[in-house]
């Protein structure tokens, strides 16, 4: 692709497909992901520094992923039920915020687990739904809703960018009123957010999600997503302190994972042309493939700066094109009034059980085994979610109509 290719598409970034409300819609992704560039790769560091061993850090990183597996599901059948999906969001985020500020009043393991459990039952509310509430703002104009999430990596990249300078500054305790502050902002931005246009539900089945979890193909997709995530265990608790543990700086460790999430923007950018060539089947299948080369270059030479850089620009195969492809497979797989529990089951068996499963895992493997052999079995997992997805995962064709 060309610099004028490459132009030419980012020019086309801020169209408001279908007359979605594209600004409203990127600024909550944008403030979401500041949260999630804040946490995820910051948590353990925090952690550690109040004394934290591996496994108590793996755990207390478990409990908000396990929290994913009930609440976005949960969430989601209310916002089904009560058709005010834009109110549950609002929701979600005001008692997260509230909820998160039970920080400020103690750093032992039971509160800590108390705190975060409570924070993510509520944040996790919001993003299953919101997907579901952007894909009803795209309408037909569905595979161009990740040219609307990318603005949620660049938040993810300033985020973990400004607190990569600012720990090698200050202390990693300023961690805990940064996110605070975002999780306001994030519930002030919801308030922003019109709910998208109410369906009729003419074509769509009347019956519950049962028959669409009994489909061979959606449990293949299922299994897949949480092979991929429970992969991405040693990636979101340890590759932080993996880093520093090698010498390199919070600011380096910063632009690090700032690469990786830029590297998602990109392909953000070109997906809606990606989709329809390619088909997303095969694409989950290489995004799988990909994460096995990345987490195998990590274990193997992370001393290397320039392989790490280049592992990092694989994130753009092992989260960007992953999730674009799953998200159209799931909003397929789930039509009509099924769309906010099959984003929800989506969140909460990939991002849930999987991440929860892969924090845990990773704790005793990174201190029973060795640091190295965490992303190893990492490599492992992501080749299972491929083989899986080569034989059980079907396409859908982008003319075709919603499974039924």
């Amino acid at each position: 692709m060309t610099n004028r290719g490459v132009a030419a598409e980012v020019r086309t970034i801020a169209q408001r497909p279908g007359g979605a409300p594209y600004w409203r819609l990127s600024g909550f992704y944008f403030v979401y992901f500041t949260v999630t560039g804040a946490f995820v790769p910051y948590w353990s560091l925090y952690l550690r520094h109040f004394g934290y061993a591996p496994v108590a850090i793996g755990v207390l990183t478990a409990v908000p992923m396990a929290t994913k597996i009930v609440a976005p599901f949960l969430w989601g059948w209310l916002a089904d039920r009560s058709g005010q999906r834009m109110r549950v969001i609002r929701l979600g985020t005001w008692f997260a915020a509230l909820s998160f500020l039970g920080i400020f009043f103690g750093h032992d393991a039971l509160w800590l687990a108390l705190v975060v459990g409570a924070f993510s039952f509520f944040w996790n509310a919001a993003l299953p739904q919101f997907e579901a509430a952007t894909l009803g703002h795209l309408g037909a104009h569905d595979h161009h809703y990740s040219r609307i999430r990318l603005w949620g990596s660049i938040g993810f990249v300033v985020s973990v960018v400004a607190l990569g300078w600012a720990f090698g500054v200050v202390s990693v305790t300023w961690l805990a009123p940064v996110i605070a502050v975002l999780l306001v902002a994030l519930w002030l931005s919801s308030l922003a957010v019109p709910g998208p246009p109410v369906p009729t539900w003419t074509d769509a089945p009347q019956h519950g999600i049962g028959p669409a979890l009994r489909q061979p193909a959606v449990l293949a997709l299922l299994l897949t997503c949480l092979l991929i995530q429970t992969s991405h265990g040693p990636y979101y608790v340890f590759f932080t302190l993996y880093l520093r543990d090698h010498g390199y700086s919070s600011a380096v460790t910063g632009e690090l994972w700032a690469l990786g999430v830029l590297a998602e923007i990109v392909v953000f950018v070109f997906m809606p042309r990606l989709l329809p060539r390619f088909g997303a089947r095969r694409l989950l299948i290489f995004a799988l493939s990909a994460t096995v080369l990345r987490w195998v270059l990590i274990a193997t030479l992370v001393d290397s700066l320039p392989v790490l850089v280049f592992s990092q620009t694989l994130h753009a195969a092992s989260y960007g094109i992953y999730h674009a492809a799953a998200i159209y497979l799931i909003y397929r797989y789930f039509p009509g009034q099924l769309q906010g529990r099959g984003q929800a089951l989506y969140s909460s068996v990939s991002f849930g059980l999987g991440g929860a499963l892969g924090a845990l895992a990773s704790g005793y493997v990174w201190s029973g085994v060795s640091p190295a052999a965490t992303f190893l079995m990492g490599a492992a997992l992501a080749a299972g979610g491929a083989v899986v997805a080569y034989v059980g995962v079907r396409g859908i064709s982008p003319v075709q109509s919603p499974v039924r």
